[in-house]
């Protein structure tokens, strides 16, 4: 890894040393526009849209639109009179439990290296924070820019998780939070016993990122000029369901099946669901003797036909030789 800044862990008359790198990395697979034809990098240049020449990076400066067509031209100058805190300083402001720090507050992450002779206060430090099960509230100047951060210890190391600014997170306003929906008891009960049946430990390793992983396989297919073996189709999501408590129901029993445990229960109450299956069978069994007890009756219909023929038959013989007589 290669450090992104350097410069010191600041708390009362306490200094560390410390190099900052990067702590994690988009793993997307990225692309160049290229033209189609024939696979030229398409360039793009920086031209002024009132004059129409092209702009070196010298002569770009920072624009404010203030609206009604006017800009406001900043100017290095202008940024370097700012109130920017100590560019090489992260100074500690106070120590908070780290429960307090809601996570949708943090944005980026770095790991804290001790340089130099700045080791073992690097460790006092991370081992006191580890003892207090605190964080540390921090402000620091990255990027050109001021930014409030946290210092906690993550595997033996201190970790930088920069944050934003309360005015920086939205306020949800949706409509359904002002309607008055009441959640019945049995639906509630029904939803925690869905939540246990497929409650585990997070272990990240165990996820993948899949689209990336059949784009890779695209990719190196196209490299190889061999053919490009298409994914599995994932099972389609049920459609919504209008009765709550059965798709309830029917995920309880498809959770506890997917962990290879046995069905709730032989005396517990059937689903809708289960029940619709189960009348199915039912009826799928008592067909084919429908259609036994029919062939049955056409064979006795033919024999009583034929005896019923073969009684009658001697009889008209009798007559006949009466009259011949």
């Amino acid at each position: 890894m290669r450090a992104i800044w350097k410069g010191a862990v600041s708390f009362g008359l306490v200094s560390i040393g410390v190099k900052v790198y990067s702590a994690t990395e988009e793993k997307d697979i990225r692309f160049h526009q290229v033209h189609r034809e024939d696979g030229g990098r398409i360039r793009y240049k920086r031209t002024c849209s009132v004059c129409g020449e092209e702009v070196t990076y010298d002569d770009i400066a920072k624009g404010y639109d203030i609206g009604g067509g006017e800009m406001v031209i900043l100017t290095d100058e202008d940024f370097a009179d700012l109130p920017l805190s100590t560019s090489h300083a992260i100074d500690v402001l106070e120590f908070v439990p780290a429960e307090q720090v809601d996570p949708i507050l943090y944005n980026k992450a770095y790991f804290l290296e001790p340089e130099g002779s700045a080791t073992k206060p690097y460790v006092l430090l991370r081992d006191a924070l580890s003892d207090s099960e605190r964080v540390a509230i921090v402000k620091v100047a990255l990027r050109q820019r001021e930014q409030l951060a946290t210092l906690r210890v993550r595997e033996g190391v201190l970790l930088l998780n920069t944050m934003l600014w309360p005015d920086e997170i939205r306020q949800p306003d949706f409509g359904f939070l002002d309607e008055d929906l009441k959640v019945r008891p049995p639906e509630l009960a029904m939803a925690s016993s869905l939540i246990d049946s497929m409650a585990g430990e997070f272990e990240p390793d165990a996820f993948t990122d899949d689209y990336r992983a059949a784009l890779q396989e695209v990719i190196d297919a196209k490299v190889e000029g061999r053919e490009v073996v298409q994914p599995e189709e994932e099972e389609a999501a049920p459609a919504a369901a209008v009765d709550l408590m059965a798709a309830l129901k029917a995920s309880v029993e498809r959770a506890r099946a997917a962990r290879g445990e046995a069905p709730s229960g032989g005396g517990a109450e059937p689903t809708p669901i289960s029940s619709a299956r189960s009348a199915k069978k039912t009826a799928a069994k008592k067909a084919p003797a429908k259609k036994t007890a029919a062939k049955k009756a056409e064979p006795a219909k033919k024999t009583a036909a034929k005896k019923t023929a073969a009684k009658k038959a001697p009889a008209k013989k009798t007559a006949a030789k009466k009259k011949t007589a």
